[in-house]
């Protein structure tokens, strides 16, 4: 469970979330929002990348101020840009990157690696270099190179905003097929419509927290 308790965030005298306190508990929820509206500010507080100036967020009880590395073993956090997330020039290499932070023998890399390019069908780009990856084959390893360190939740800041078609709907089908629990910025609205749970940022404040159907179309009312 991660659990929101009064937060705010600030940047100097500029605040971009406020009093915040949810509990998020669904296998499958949506945050929504105009851009500039704390949104992925608020992703980047669940798995410790960003820390409130009030308030606190916890992990299964434990706080993301005191011990974000473990918090950061329980929630993985998949970047819009794959850019931002790919740190390695070979594929391999990539994937066994987060790993070898887990301390796990060689023959466990090894098999979780092999585990993951096959699931998605990309054990022909194992020796592949990571800049020659397509868009779409880029954000597919980042998501990957995720998975493989095995998180309870993901977290997914706007996973499918520099994709194709093709590509959008290979990461929605990803996500829904996720034994874990994932919780997913997005401005496309498509790919959360039959999520359990949409929650609504605006200016810095929940002001919606219910069904798709209710969410999403008051997310629409705000937009026009």
């Amino acid at each position: 469970m991660i659990e929101i308790e009064n937060v705010s965030q600030r940047f100097g005298n500029r605040t971009v979330l406020e009093d915040i306190s949810l509990s998020l508990t669904q296998r499958r929820i949506a945050i929504v929002g105009a851009n500039g509206s704390g949104k992925s500010t608020f992703a980047r507080l669940l798995n410790g990348l960003q820390m409130p100036t009030h308030g606190r967020v916890t992990v299964d009880g434990i706080d993301t101020a005191k011990d974000a590395r473990a918090v950061r073993r329980k929630v993985g956090f998949v970047f819009q840009n794959p850019e931002n997330q790919i740190v390695y020039p070979i594929v391999e290499e990539d994937l066994a990157f987060g790993l070898r932070a887990l301390k796990l023998d060689s023959a466990e890399q090894e098999r979780r690696i092999t585990e993951v390019l096959e699931r998605y069908d990309l054990s022909a780009f194992r020796k592949h270099p990571t800049h020659l990856l397509s868009g779409g084959q880029k954000q597919i390893i980042a998501i990957a190179g995720v998975l493989i360190m095995q998180p309870e939740i993901i977290v997914f800041d706007e996973p499918t905003t520099l994709l194709d078609l093709r590509n959008k709907r290979r990461v929605a089908r990803m996500i829904d097929a996720l034994p874990q629990r994932a919780i997913v910025v997005t401005h496309d609205l498509d790919l959360v419509a039959d999520f359990e749970r949409v929650i609504l940022i605006d200016q810095g404040r929940v002001v919606v927290d219910d069904r798709p159907s209710i969410a999403l179309q008051r997310y629409l009312d705000l937009m026009a």
